[in-house]
């Protein structure tokens, strides 16, 4: 495998790795390069990050490595997280939303377990929404984010406090709960509409 696969296959795991990142001990266990041909590697990227006609660059926190966006580009990412707030929730994210709101704090991991898929861009694109935020972090192995519903999310759904979501013992024996779960959240999704 020549140097430029090698970047490449870098540049992979750092994007599949998402927020969480990657171990530099992790990569090179990955490639089975020696920590030396690891670091050429990474400044090679560096070097790459840098050019002009380049849109992300690596961020390298106590030896996990992270693929970011470039700090002068951030202008246009905040035009379009300013565009995203106006269109509808996808049906993850309504998911997603639904668990944080009755089972907060909660973690993205204990998220992911009760949807039974990956939830990193539905709690992403809640939490640039404001209708989520971090509450902390739980005593466990590697401290995950704790996550909950902000005062946004109130606001958005008229309430004046969580307590007036509906009880979850009466959604359990309500079998129209979904259909009345989707008409609770297609309030969100129009009040979202008409600010457009």
């Amino acid at each position: 495998m020549n140097v430029n696969q090698q970047k490449a296959l870098i540049e992979g795991l750092l994007f599949v790795s998402g927020e969480e990142g990657i171990t530099k001990k992790k990569l090179a266990d990955l490639l089975e390069l020696t920590n030396a041909s690891l670091e050429t590697l990474l400044e090679d990227l560096t070097t790459d990050y840098q050019q002009i006609e380049r849109g992300v660059t690596m961020m390298d926190s106590n030896g996990t490595l992270h693929l970011t966006t470039k700090p002068e580009h951030a202008p246009y990412y905040k035009k379009l997280l300013d565009t995203n707030t106006s269109t509808r929730l996808s049906q993850a994210a309504l998911e997603t939303l639904a668990i944080i709101a009755y089972r907060q704090p909660i973690t993205r991991i204990e998220i992911d377990d009760l949807r039974g898929v990956k939830s990193d861009r539905a709690v992403q694109t809640l939490g640039n929404r404001g209708l989520i935020d971090e509450k902390g972090r739980k005593d466990a192995i590697g401290r995950p984010v704790l996550f909950g519903t902000t005062k946004d999310f109130l606001t958005y759904f008229g309430l004046t406090s969580i307590e007036e979501l509906p009880p979850l013992k009466e959604i359990e024996q309500n079998p129209d709960v979904e259909e009345e779960a989707d008409l609770f959240f297609e309030k969100f999704n129009d009040k979202s509409s008409n600010e457009t």
